[in-house]
């Protein structure tokens, strides 16, 4: 840790050790606007220290066996759980997110990423069949693949980079992680833990930048074999358009534009407030406007409610949570997806019209439905054309199962048996005896 002024510096951490680069970036408080941290802008002299330190670290690592892996990462959890307060304080200063919101979902949920995939990784199977009349018995072993490289988006900052991390090492891979540069200050913590979890220097190595130096340095290296990626849609075409020559494996979790359903024998007093909380759950003017031009309404929010702010916080990103109403199908309000708090809210009067207009838009990430039929709420969440259905719920997860999207929203899907898969490599064996 080292400050210029009042500054935060952070440095990239490559081998077990703390490095200081040549050029940084600004990071902005986002509720008063103005530069707290310094974050470095590295590139691909840093990706290769760092992928080196990934290929060294790769041996000793992937000899370890999986309790002594899972060992370490529990006990990495253990330490992150000891500081949830100071993460949950750091992860909503840096990010803009309510400090309840850091302190109940982002920070727990990243200590579960480690304790669950330390616990995952014990209890995989691998498969074995016999040809008796030909004297031959076959079975699948797998292996870490090798250097994993991770990037992790601003949304969600700590909690998404584990969902990485987690799984990539406990197969045994080591990595090389590039956080988004507006959102590094947690995974900057993280790493100052790392030594007294015991994971050895090299297996995990962070690397800050942004996606056009750092980011596209580590998916066009050549001893990079797999690339993880969370973002946009745009941004991953890319990363497949790099990575093509290589031949990299890819898991792209992307973008999402996710209906929210409520039929009318909905419990209202359970869904509205969890719709509000999912509608406003992030912190984008320009759709307003955009949707007024088109001839939508806005009920509440931007433009039609005035904001006060404290004298320290009026050059902060703050913004009223909006609702606009009588919106075009095809406006981009309801075929984009909005990083901010701005909700559509259109009636329908069908399940199949609801079907139809929900499954429209290039995305299928998620979908809520609230409905109290039982039936109902099977045969709408079986033809919407999401990768994950809530029904009378949102965000409740078991990392047993698949996640990931449909249509632009993604390739592949993460989960205990998604990622071992994803992270570690096939190969099937016959003994003829």
């Amino acid at each position: 840790m080292a400050h210029s002024k009042a500054l935060l510096v952070l440095e990239n951490f490559i081998g077990g050790k703390f490095v200081p680069c040549s050029s940084y970036i600004d990071s902005y408080n986002p509720s008063t606007g103005d530069v707290y941290c310094r974050v470095p802008d590295s590139g691909k002299e840093e990706v290769e220290a760092a992928v080196k330190a990934a290929q060294a670290a790769f041996p000793l690592w992937s000899s370890k066996s999986p309790l002594e892996r899972s060992q370490i990462l529990n006990k990495l959890a253990d330490l992150i759980e000891h500081d949830l307060e100071a993460f949950a304080q750091a992860e909503s200063k840096d990010q803009g997110k309510t400090i309840t919101f850091a302190r109940t979902v982002d920070i727990p949920r990243a200590v579960y990423n480690f304790r669950f995939f330390a616990s995952s990784i014990l209890h995989h199977t691998t498969e074995c069949t016999e040809m008796a009349t030909m004297g031959c018995v076959h079975y699948t072993s797998r292996a870490p693949v090798g250097v994993a490289g991770l990037i992790s988006p601003w949304n969600l900052p700590l909690y998404l980079l584990t969902w990485k991390i987690a799984p990539a090492i406990a197969c045994g891979n080591t990595v090389v992680a590039k956080p988004s540069e507006m959102t590094s200050v947690t995974a900057w913590m993280m790493c100052r833990l790392l030594e007294k979890a015991g994971v050895p220097h090299g297996v995990v190595n962070v690397v800050f930048g942004t996606g056009a130096k750092a980011g596209e340095a580590l998916v066009c290296h050549p001893d990079v074999p797999l690339i993880s990626f969370t973002g946009s849609t745009l941004t991953a075409q890319r990363i497949t358009e790099k990575s093509a020559p290589h031949c990299k494996r890819l898991s792209l979790e992307l973008g999402g534009k996710n209906p929210a359903i409520i039929f009318d024998d909905a419990d209202l007093t359970q869904c509205i407030p969890v719709t509000l909380r999912s509608s406003f759950a992030n912190q984008v003017r320009s759709y307003v406007k955009k949707a007024q031009a088109e001839g939508a309404r806005v009920l509440c929010g931007e433009g039609v409610d005035s904001l006060a702010l404290p004298t320290g916080n009026q050059k902060g990103y703050f913004m009223l949570p909006t609702v606009i109403t009588e919106v075009k199908d095809e406006s981009c309000c309801m075929q984009e997806e909005i990083f901010g708090p701005v909700t559509c809210v259109v009636a329908f009067d069908t399940e199949e019209e609801v079907i139809k207009r929900a499954n429209s838009v290039k995305y299928g990430l998620a979908a809520t439905v609230w409905s109290s039929n039982v039936g109902r709420v099977h045969r709408v969440a079986q033809r919407l054309q999401s990768g994950l259905v809530w029904t009378n719920c949102w965000l409740v997860r078991d990392l047993n199962l698949p996640f990931g999207g449909m249509k632009a929203s993604g390739v592949g899907r993460e989960g205990a048996k998604d990622s071992y898969e994803f992270f570690t490599e096939v190969k099937t064996i016959t003994i003829k005896h």
